[in-house]
């Protein structure tokens, strides 16, 4: 268990770098990774279910400890990240595919990422954690609202169905995970090494399905679709950090909620638009390209706070 413990512990800390690989790799040899797209959904619940299992009545207890600084970063979330999407998907004259799948990135929760991220750091995890379950707990209602509201001008967007997927690879997951905590926290305990590695290597394993699925869109429209990533990712962070200041949060909590602003759940944006949107192929390339340059930006802003708080 020891050198489980260790490989997930290295492939968690360098998963930036890890993506960027495995990217490289299925950009140049597409066919031995596109096939992983027929089980994206499968990948993205089993790392949900990772997440689930880290999560225990003390995660709830920190929610209710700080609620203010919670509700926050949920509402910042749920408000910058949606909002800058749309207006980058405007300013930019976005192709309807391209528009959806920035709009889909912005409307989803925070990623699990964003707890490693802030943890190298040096900034407030518990907060950390506490923003990613309170704001992956509301995205089945919040979610497909935005996508909604804000892509609907592009194309036909079923809120129902979208409820359905998120349910099915976020809320259901992430409880069958607690679920089993509490009926085995034993046992989970004994995992607790596994299920992070779990999680990595679905998420990496998504991300690389996606990049060789379409290797030849990214030659058209990579650079477009990274600048766009790169601005809308920018921007998260530092809303998050100007959130964080007008609230007087203390160091640590700003860079918190700065990161779980700046770094979604796009794992969910690409099996959102995998499930729902078959006539958009290219809406999942903004998921994929996000994933890989938030594990990027979130390392080179983390070593920025980290260095600025000694």
């Amino acid at each position: 268990m020891e050198k489980i413990a260790s490989l997930s512990r290295k492939i968690t800390q360098n998963i930036g770098l890890i993506i960027i690989v495995f990217s490289v790799i299925a950009y140049f040899i597409p066919d031995y990774f596109s096939w992983m797209t027929n089980y994206t959904t499968i990948f993205l619940a089993l790392a949900m279910f990772g997440m689930g299992t880290s999560i225990d009545v003390d995660s709830f207890k920190e929610i209710l400890k700080h609620p203010k600084e919670v509700m926050i970063g949920s509402l910042t979330q749920f408000t910058i990240m949606p909002l800058l999407a749309y207006l980058l998907a405007v300013v930019f004259g976005l192709n309807k595919d391209i528009a959806l799948g920035v709009i889909l990135v912005g409307s989803c929760p925070g990623g699990t990422a964003s707890n490693v991220i802030t943890h190298i750091a040096n900034g407030d995890v518990s907060l950390s954690v506490s923003m990613t379950i309170l704001s992956t707990l509301l995205a089945p209602l919040v979610t497909p609202l935005l996508v909604y509201l804000l892509a609907g001008k592009w194309v036909e967007v079923s809120i129902f169905a979208m409820f359905k997927s998120v349910v099915t690879v976020i809320l259901l997951p992430v409880l069958l995970g607690i679920f089993a905590k509490k009926i085995s926290p034993k046992g989970v305990e004994k995992s607790k090494d596994i299920f992070p590695l779990i999680s990595s290597l679905a998420i990496i394993l998504i991300i690389a399905g996606i990049i060789g699925a379409n290797s030849e869109k990214i030659r058209q429209s990579g650079l477009i679709v990274l600048l766009i990533v790169m601005i809308h990712n920018a921007l998260g962070l530092a809303g998050g950090l100007f959130i964080g200041k007008l609230a007087k949060m203390d160091y640590d909590k700003e860079t918190a909620l700065a990161i779980e602003v700046g770094m979604q759940n796009s794992g969910l944006a690409i099996q959102l638009a995998t499930a729902n949107f078959a006539l958009n192929p290219l809406a999942t390339l903004p998921g994929a390209i996000f994933s890989i340059w938030h594990n990027i930006s979130g390392s080179i802003f983390a070593s920025i706070r980290r260095k600025h708080k000694v």
